[in-house]
């Protein structure tokens, strides 16, 4: 018998949140195989739009379940993935459903066909909807304190599409010419949906995506006239695309050669250079100290919820802990390569304390705080001189992903 069209994207969707959900990969690592096979690229773009959508109203949809149920499913059983996918195809992309049960019940078969087909007709009937915003997980709510209620209201849709301008000037032409928004100069908003390689402007290297949380860091040190400065764990790149077009002399230092040369592409692309090191930043030494440090420490990501949800989901205390050893670690072998004057700038895509406000508090460096002035968006610092965006800003224009930037002196 032939596949019902849809079947393959909500066959991959499932695989994905299996992957997620039973054996902790994030959404990046489980779609090769999980998209595998004759899966054209709507399909994969869909099954990967379905599973985060899931993911994101995780929560909020397996409360509709059990409203409907006498006995709840377990958590891992394949009748409430399937039910979840179902849930959010009606719910979020007002899939008719018809169209829902033709392409999602043959994931199923026996009882649990029977089971969800009949728990999706009644929240049907009853006209259920979702919240005005996810509900989040009990223990990363509880991380995120009295922030978690603005954070939530940002992950209340997938994010708008930003760009770093090459030449900040070229603002206001380029936002004629792309119809966009702009946020600050040289950083543009589009709405999702656009195709990024068929945009005015990607081929000639005018611009390249980057969320506008992810462009602050390199901001922070300014004009380069030339000066050295190590963008260290660089790849894939925003940030020494900006450092180079700001006249920096950029060391772009990563231990993924594979993702190194995503960098070594927008170079190319943008008509901007650097020097590209492969190796581990905890065993390379410098030949000579640099004007200025940029680490965009590994972290647990979790400030990028709005386009991986799978974060809210993966992410332990052993984890966070694991990696906040990993930024110590970077923080002090990095201090000891910077001239003396020179200026490192510490950050993090994480809401997370352990990899934020703690590692700032225990540098050996002297704090160099952020100011007002340092910004080109009207942001709340610390009393201490830091930053931290989250989901919950700019909330008005569609949001920011999560960032705790510190900046110091030697």
């Amino acid at each position: 018998m032939a596949e019902v069209q849809g079947f393959p994207a909500r066959r991959a969707a499932l695989r994905l949140l299996d992957a997620v959900l039973r054996r902790g990969e994030t959404l990046d690592q489980a779609a090769p195989s999980a998209t595998s096979g004759l899966l054209t690229f709507s399909d994969m773009a869909l099954a990967r739009a379905i599973a985060a959508e899931s993911l994101r109203w995780l929560i909020d949809l397996d409360a509709l379940i059990d409203s409907a149920m006498k006995k709840p499913l377990p958590d891992d059983s394949k009748a409430r993935i399937v039910l979840r996918i179902m849930l959010v195809q009606w719910l979020r992309f007002d899939t008719p459903p018809h169209a829902v049960i033709a392409t999602a019940l043959p994931l199923l078969t026996g009882g649990p066909r029977r089971l969800a087909h009949g728990v999706f007709s009644t929240l049907v009937k009853q006209q259920v909807t979702l919240p005005e915003a996810p509900t989040l997980p009990a223990d990363v709510a509880a991380r995120w304190d009295e922030r978690a209620g603005a954070i939530a209201q940002g992950l209340a849709v997938p994010p708008p599409l930003d760009l770093t301008l090459r030449d900040p000037a070229q603002t206001d032409e380029w936002r004629e010419r792309l119809g966009a928004d702009v946020l600050a100069p040289g950083q543009l908003r589009l709405a999702r949906g656009s195709s990024v390689e068929d945009l005015p402007g990607f081929a000639e290297g005018a611009w390249w995506v980057q969320d506008v949380a992810a462009s602050l860091p390199a901001r922070l040190l300014g004009a380069g006239e030339g000066r050295r400065v190590l963008d260290l764990c660089a790849a894939p790149g925003g940030k020494t695309l900006q450092l180079a077009a700001s006249g920096w002399n950029v060391t772009a230092l990563d231990v993924s050669a594979r993702r190194l040369d995503l960098l070594r592409e927008s170079l190319k692309r943008t008509g901007l250079s650097a020097e590209i090191v492969t190796a581990d930043a905890m065993k390379w030494e410098p030949a000579e100290p640099f004007d200025a440090i940029l680490i965009d420490a590994p972290c647990t990501a979790t400030g990028t919820c709005r386009r991986h949800p799978d974060v809210l989901y993966r992410i332990s205390d052993r984890q966070i802990a694991e990696m906040a050893d990993v930024q110590a670690r970077l923080l002090d072998r990095a201090a000891g390569w910077l001239k003396p004057g020179g200026q490192l700038v510490y950050a993090v895509c994480s809401l997370e304390r352990e990899e934020g406000e703690e590692r700032a508090a225990q540098v050996s460096l002297t704090p160099d705080p952020i100011t007002p002035a340092d910004l080109s968006l009207d942001l709340p610092l610390s009393r201490e001189g830091w930053l931290k965006t989250d989901p919950g800003l700019l909330a008005e224009h569609g949001g920011m992903d999560g960032f705790f930037v510190a900046r110091f002196r030697r």
